[in-house]
C-alpha cells in the first residue's frame, strides 16, 4: 500500500493533502488526521469493511465501537434520532471541543460500527485540518491512532510507526495537544450522565443543563 505523510496543517497548502485523504476515505481506506486531543485513525462511517479495518489496525474487538466525528452541531439531527433538548444545548455551548456525547442512532441508518446496542458516540473536534477533513467526508468513525495497549500518538510520526501500512493517508499537522481526553455525557437515557470526566468539567457542563455525576 502506498501509505504517505502528507503536510496538512497551513490551509493556504494543505489542499492536496486533503485531497489524497478525501480519496483514501472514498474508496475504503484508514486515514490518520489530527484532532484537538491526540491523532486519530478514521474511516468512512458509512463503510462497514472499513471500518472493520480500522478496528483490526488497531488490534481492538467489535465490542469497543468507534465514536463518530462530524463537522458541525447540525450534523447530529441526521445520524441520531430522538436527542433531548438538553444534549442539543450541551452541543451548541462546547462544539467544536472536548464533549462527545452518546446518543440513540437513526434505526435506519446503513451503518455497522460494532456492538453499539442502537447507539453512537459522536463529536465535532476542535482542529481546523479536521473540519476541513469532515467538512468534505462526512461522518468519520475515529480512534485514537494507536494500537490498543500502547500510548496515544501525539503526532503523524508516531502513529505511522504503530499503525504503518494499515493506514492509506497520514495528515501531519504537527504535534497534537494531548492532555486531558474528551468528556463523555450519555444522553440515551431519561437524564444525560456523564460517563467519563474529561476536558469539559461537571461544572462547566451543569452551568448549561442538568447532567448526573458519573457512577
Amino acid at each position: 500500500m502506498n501509505q504517505r505523510i502528507l503536510p496538512a496543517g497551513d490551509p493556504t497548502s494543505w489542499g492536496p493533502a486533503i485531497d489524497e485523504a478525501v480519496n483514501a476515505v472514498h474508496r475504503g481506506a484508514l486515514v490518520v488526521l489530527p484532532t484537538d486531543t491526540v491523532y486519530g485513525i478514521g474511516a468512512d462511517a458509512f463503510a462497514p469493511a472499513a471500518v472493520q479495518a480500522l478496528l483490526d489496525a488497531k488490534g481492538r474487538g467489535r465490542q469497543m465501537p468507534p465514536p463518530v466525528l462530524i463537522p458541525e452541531v447540525g450534523t447530529m439531527a441526521g445520524l441520531a434520532d430522538g436527542v433531548p433538548d438538553a444534549a442539543h444545548a450541551l452541543a451548541e455551548a462546547f462544539w467544536p471541543g472536548g464533549l462527545t456525547i452518546i446518543v440513540r442512532a437513526q434505526p435506519s441508518l446503513a451503518w455497522d460500527l460494532g456492538e453499539t446496542a442502537g447507539t453512537v458516540a459522536l463529536r465535532v473536534p476542535d482542529h481546523d485540518t479536521a473540519i476541513a477533513l469532515l467538512r468534505r467526508t462526512g461522518p468519520m468513525a475515529v480512534s485514537s491512532a494507536n494500537r490498543t495497549g500502547s500510548p496515544a500518538a501525539l503526532d503523524a510520526a508516531d502513529a505511522h510507526a504503530q499503525l504503518g501500512d494499515s493506514v492509506d493517508v497520514y495528515l501531519d499537522a504537527g504535534a497534537a495537544p494531548g492532555g486531558v481526553a474528551s468528556s463523555i455525557v450519555d444522553a440515551t437515557g431519561t437524564t444525560l450522565r456523564l460517563v467519563r470526566a474529561g476536558a469539559i468539567t461537571l461544572d462547566e457542563l451543569r452551568a448549561v443543563a442538568h447532567v448526573e455525576a458519573a457512577g
